[in-house]
């Protein structure tokens, strides 16, 4: 049971990164459009922070256990 819930778990913080990768990319996108000039700091900031906090947020969010389902 144990190896169920930390299955989930792991897909659930590869989805959160994944995620968070794209809104970083889209980040570096939008700065790269309003010609800003981007070093490869910056862009693997941009890429790595929202990927890091879109795992741990993945990480502790289980899917179905969510407060809004009145069954």
């Amino acid at each position: 049971m144990n190896a169920r819930h930390s299955s989930g778990r792991v897909t659930t913080a590869l989805v959160g990164a994944l995620v968070g990768a794209a809104a970083g990319i889209l980040l570096v996108s939008a700065a790269g459009a309003l010609a800003l000039e981007i070093d490869g700091l910056f862009a693997g900031l941009a890429i790595g922070v929202p990927a890091l906090c879109g795992a741990v947020v993945g990480a502790f969010l289980m899917p179905g256990n969510s407060r809004s389902n009145p069954r």
